[in-house]
């Protein structure tokens, strides 16, 4: 078992794959050489890694706060 990092964790299999999943559930799978970069850099900060190699980065909040006054044009 990997790391827990908020919600994320990540399972390195012996075929040399790597299960990155978020609550539980299946995030991604990296095979080959996008594995062994994912766990080369999962040691720097792996919540962002995690979230990042997954796409899950985004909360949903980006449209509201497109049509906040501020960041009207």
């Amino acid at each position: 078992m990997g790391r827990d990092a908020q919600g994320f964790d990540y399972v390195e299999r012996a075929d040399g794959s790597v299960v990155i999943r978020h609550h539980g559930r299946t995030a991604g799978t990296l095979r080959g050489g996008r594995a062994a970069e994912f766990l080369a850099e999962v040691d720097d900060d792996p919540q962002l890694v995690m979230a990042r190699w997954t796409g899950n980065y985004r909360r949903g909040n980006e449209r509201t706060a497109r049509q906040h006054p501020r960041n009207r044009g």
